[in-house]
């Protein structure tokens, strides 16, 4: 196979990873990343499915974008944001068929080690797709973009744009819930632990992934 094939069929295979970390984010029940903490929350409080709800998100993400890109003459950046349109409605039917197929667990011993395994499928999942440098997730699309935008870092701005997400389901969840739904110490450990997951598979295997870029 060539490079160029492998570089989509690892793609591909991570963004089947994410979705399964993702969705057993949520399975475990103890808060979810801030990225999907926003339609998880509506999803729980309204009942709508959560998968329909996240492409509705990442479809706003990719407006974002495009205005962002517009804004700053990038006009070559746009059509890698309409692709991620597509990309999306694969991705978040992955979700729905992840969530239909993987079963909750009431048993905390249970949901603590789903979301050890939540926390490895998402960092391995965003790892192996970002790094192989096509069509980006929403998620962190917008971080990118924005960071271009008001001429920041990315650690900096993807740090701001998690805070706005877990702020605006905070208030979700207060107003309409009265109660929290979709932070907890889950939340906490997906945003200390995916970043260092990532860190490590950078370490472990990016040599091989400079041959193939």
């Amino acid at each position: 196979m060539s490079k160029k094939g492998i570089r989509f069929l690892l793609y591909f295979v991570g963004l089947l990873i994410l979705a399964l970390g993702l969705t057993l984010n949520t399975k475990a029940n103890l808060g979810v990343s801030p990225i999907i903490s926003v339609p998880y929350s509506i999803s729980q409080i309204t009942g709508y499915n959560f998968g329909d709800l996240t492409f509705v998100i990442y479809s706003i993400f990719v407006m974002v974008q495009i205005a962002i890109h517009v804004k700053l003459k990038k006009n070559k950046k746009i059509m890698s944001d309409l692709l991620q349109l597509p990309l999306s409605l694969v991705f978040t039917r992955l979700l729905n068929i992840f969530s239909a197929y993987i079963p909750a667990s009431q048993n905390l011993g249970v949901r603590l080690i789903v979301l050890a395994f939540a926390i490895i499928c998402t960092g391995v999942g965003a790892a192996m797709s970002l790094s192989m440098q096509l069509v980006p997730n929403p998620g962190d699309g917008i971080v990118q973009a924005l960071a271009e935008r008001f001429n920041k870092s990315v650690g900096l701005t993807k740090n701001l744009f998690d805070c706005l997400n877990l702020c605006i389901t905070l208030c979700i969840s207060l107003f309409i819930a009265h109660r929290i739904v979709g932070v907890g110490i889950g939340t906490v450990v997906a945003v200390l632990g995916v970043g260092r997951v990532i860190a490590l598979y950078h370490h472990i295997f990016g040599f091989k992934i400079k041959d193939l870029i």
